[in-house]
């Protein structure tokens, strides 16, 4: 934990404001295209909140993200983490829902919610602040050091994981406005991360978002309704965290100046995959199986053996991970990726996957981790419940 400014400010305001005028209006009053579809439908649309898991995980990834890590000031202990948790589990449901927070000071941006989630995670200082060190997960600790990592402080660590996503910036900036202030008298700001990815309505659905790299990423990835033992603890093993999981956010800083350098066929070799539609260098699809042994007229492999789609892949079915990931533009020269993952073991599923990354990727030329954070994601919150009870008060 430690001290230091928050980067939020403002004051709380008192009693909470209802909304008026046209933010209020009926959706029976708001006109609809041939189709039946009200206009404004994306802006509309809500996700629920409570239920046996956090919302944010399994949840379709909206087009706007945006992460912040928070410290516990000093003197913040058991109690205290449970009144944050009671607040935020209280405007997260309200703003989730696109109603404004108990003392939200500006109520009329609350009325878009645009599938805004929030998430929750614990770092090891909360579980140091409300004497429950014995109950940390044995993962949840600074991943090994890699020799491609090049980590600052200024993207490392945080005691307090808030994850806010919506498919509308404005959204998503009040929420984590509201949320923010509201616990600044449990902790500080210690980063804050802004994503994207395509807006709804842009791209077909199915269609495998692209990096900032121009690579097709996600190809591949886990469903957690079909696999939920990779993303959840399961009820009988895991006591408190039955129905939460892990998150490890990473953020990877991108040579895009270099990689203008690369032409079309060294940037697929580089991926092991073909620009244009993601398929495999030996396939005709994107999801087509990669073929590992196939060899080209020189006796070559097709696909290089240090290629990033070779290095990345295993037989072992249980080191595997939901990926969730967003770019992030921060003016020139400051251009990457937000790698957040979840899964149930850091340790089992994460850590194997990325030593292989590390020993040899001809990506890592031009990828740099510049930052590193995991959190426990307790379980979702039910009626009457806040978030981390289970924890808590276990």
């Amino acid at each position: 934990m430690r001290g230091g400014a928050t980067f939020l400010g403002g004051a709380l305001g008192g009693a909470a404001v209802t909304l008026g005028g046209t933010a209020a209006r009926s959706a029976a009053d708001t006109p609809r295209d041939a189709a039946g579809t009200a206009p404004d439908h994306a802006g509309r649309a809500t996700v629920p909140f409570r239920g046996p898991r956090q919302p944010g995980v399994g949840t379709t990834p909206q087009g706007f993200a945006t992460l912040v890590a928070l410290d516990l000031v000093r003197g913040t202990d058991r109690e205290a983490l449970i009144r944050l948790m009671r607040i935020w589990t209280d405007d997260a449901e309200r703003l989730m829902a696109g109603r404004p927070g108990l003392t939200d000071t500006e109520p009329e941006l609350a009325a878009v919610p645009a599938r805004l989630t929030v998430t929750v995670g614990y770092g090891p200082g909360v579980f140091a602040a409300a004497d429950l060190a014995g109950r940390t997960p044995p993962w949840l600790r600074p991943l090994p050091s890699f020799g491609m990592d090049r980590l600052e402080d200024a993207w490392s660590g945080g005691d307090l994981l808030l994850q806010v996503c919506a498919d509308d910036p404005v959204a998503v900036s009040h929420a984590v406005r509201v949320l923010v202030k509201q616990a600044r008298t449990f902790a500080v700001g210690r980063w804050l991360q802004r994503g994207f990815r395509n807006s709804p309505g842009t791209t077909a659905p199915g269609t495998t978002w692209r990096n900032p790299m121009g690579q097709v990423d996600g190809t591949g990835n886990i469903d957690p309704a079909t696999e939920p033992h990779l993303v959840w603890h399961a009820d009988d093993t895991a006591g408190w965290l039955a129905g939460g999981t892990s998150v490890v956010v990473r953020r990877i800083a991108m040579d895009l100046d270099g990689w203008d350098e690369v032409d079309r066929a060294g940037r697929e070799n580089v991926i092991g995959r073909r620009l244009a539609d993601g398929a495999p260098l030996t396939g005709n699809r994107e999801h087509d199986e990669p073929d590992l042994e196939a060899t080209g007229p020189n006796g070559f492999g097709v696909i290089d053996f240090a290629a990033h789609i070779r290095r990345s892949r295993t037989d072992d079915p249980a080191e595997r991970f939901l990926r969730r990931p967003y770019g992030y533009d921060d003016g020139p020269g400051d251009t990457g990726l937000l790698f957040v993952s979840y899964q149930a073991d850091v340790d089992r599923q994460f850590v194997p996957v990325q030593r292989r990354l590390d020993e040899l990727d001809l990506l890592n030329e031009w990828t740099t981790p510049v930052g590193s954070a995991i959190f426990a994601v307790p379980p979702g919150a039910g009626p009457g419940e806040y978030l981390g009870q289970a924890l808590l008060e276990g």
